[in-house]
């Protein structure tokens, strides 16, 4: 989990919020959502690329159905960080 909100290095931020959306299971999705409900605006914007960069930059499973699995898991902050990836998501696809 520490390499998600990695503050000295976006680089990595970005490569492993977009490793684990092209896995795209429900497990991988729900690393990302942690790192994006406690991560900083700037934070944010690095694992939203990854995300975006996985998504555009071919065959990836359907991160949109990990996260509406997710919307309902017991914890917030899981739901809160699914429910943005869920949304660059869809702007990805516009």
């Amino acid at each position: 989990m520490g390499l998600l909100p990695d503050v000295e290095d976006t680089a990595v931020t970005r490569q492993t919020a977009e490793t684990l959306a092209r896995v795209g299971t429900v497990a991988a999705i729900r690393l990302i959502a942690l790192a994006v409900a406690e991560a900083d605006d700037n934070q944010a914007d690095w694992l939203q690329t990854g995300v975006h960069d996985a998504l555009v930059g071919g065959s990836v499973p359907d991160v949109a159905a990990a996260c509406g699995k997710l919307a309902r898991d017991p914890e917030e902050a899981v739901r809160r960080g699914a429910a943005d990836i869920s949304a660059w998501a869809d702007d990805t696809r516009c």
